[in-house]
This record gives structure tokens, sequence and C-alpha cells, in this order.
């Protein structure tokens, strides 16, 4: 039983009898877990309710498959973040990032993080955050996955294997992976931002 009086073990096995009152009392212990991985790995083309309801369909599906084994916090956790994966994948996004694009405190945020030589453990601000996210939208679903997890939920390695069902090794190789096309972004847009200073025209970037 958990610490505010909700028996999980009950709930689920009345939820497994088709008790309607124990899925609605399942849904509203498990809807503000769903909705923040929902909300850090949002597609951009779905909205999150619908990205929500398409989790909860499959926990609901599913729930005869869950063990015990694991909190079911955790195997709820792998169901939405392999959804929003799977909805990222379906739709390819890389859009492309350029100087233009970033606003005046991202540009600051950046020159900052350039001189510093910082990468994505600097995000300090919402401008920071802003544009760390933006970068993000350029890398792979499962490169973003990995970096969002580790250095902006701050989880450590552990934490996304369960999440993820990826061994160690992968996760540490996709995060290192992931840093290098990020600080390859980074220095493309700098470099932008460069050639745009020189010119004493329109430069067609700006």
């Amino acid at each position: 039983m958990s610490e505010s009086g909700f028996d999980m073990v009950a709930c689920l096995e009345r939820v497994r009898q088709r008790d309607e009152e124990a899925a609605r009392s399942l849904l509203h212990e498990i809807y503000p877990l769903v909705m923040k991985l929902v909300r850090s790995h949002l597609p951009r083309r779905t909205s999150e309710e619908d990205l929500a309801q398409m989790i909860f369909m499959k926990v609901f599906a599913n729930l005869d498959q869950y063990s015990g084994a694991v909190p079911l916090e955790h195997w709820v956790s792998r169901i939405a973040i392999n959804t929003c994966l799977n909805q990222l994948r379906a739709e390819k996004i890389r859009p492309e990032l350029r100087w233009a694009d970033l606003s005046e405190a991202e540009a600051d945020v950046l020159q900052s993080m350039a001189a510093a030589t910082a990468d994505v453990d600097a995000v300090q601000n919402l401008a920071a955050r802003e544009l760390v996210e933006k970068l993000l939208a350029r890398l792979s679903p499962n490169d973003r996955l990995v970096i969002h997890l580790l250095h902006l939920e701050g989880r450590s390695v552990e934490e996304v294997k369960q999440l993820t069902g990826w061994n160690a090794s992968l996760i540490k190789f996709r995060a290192f992976r992931a840093r290098l096309k990020l600080k390859k972004h980074l220095k493309q847009l700098l470099s932008e931002e460069g050639r745009c200073q020189k010119s004493t025209t329109n430069c067609g970037v700006c």
C-alpha cells in the first residue's frame, strides 16, 4: 500500500476482473507519471492528450502481462517512453536549426556555452533549456531520449536502464555519441553566426 493509502495490488486485481471503479482509480494514480513523461518526450506533431490516451490504452490492454516483478511505475514508464519513441520515429522530424531561428536570449546562451566549452549539463535557465530542446530535435529519437533522461532529468544510468530496457554500455555509448552530435550542431550554429557578422549585406541566413 502506498503512503497515500492506495492499495496497488488490490486495485490491479480488481481491474483485471473488469471493475470500472478500480480502473478509474488506477488511471488517477498513474496519470501524473504518464503526463510528466509525455511532456518530456512529446513528438511535435502529436498532442499530449492524444499521446497520453495511446499510453493508457496500451497499459490497460497489456495489464495481464504485468507480473509484479518490478514496480508498476517502472512498467508504465517503459510503455510511455516506448510509445513516445515510436511516435517520434513515425514523424521522423529533423528540422534544420539556423542562427536566425534563435531568440536573442538563446543566441546569448549559445555564445556563453561555446565560450565555456560547456555541454548540455550547463542548462541553468529557460533560454538555455529552450535552446537545448531545439538542438535535441536534430537528434534521432534514441539519442534525444538518452540526453533528456541523463542530463535534463538527471537520472542515473541504472534508472535509464530500467526505463528503456537498454543495457548500461549501450546507454553510455548513445549518450557519448549524442553529446558529440550536439557539439557538432553548436559549432555549425556558431559558424553561421560568424559568417553573418562578417557580411555587410543580407547573408541569406539572417
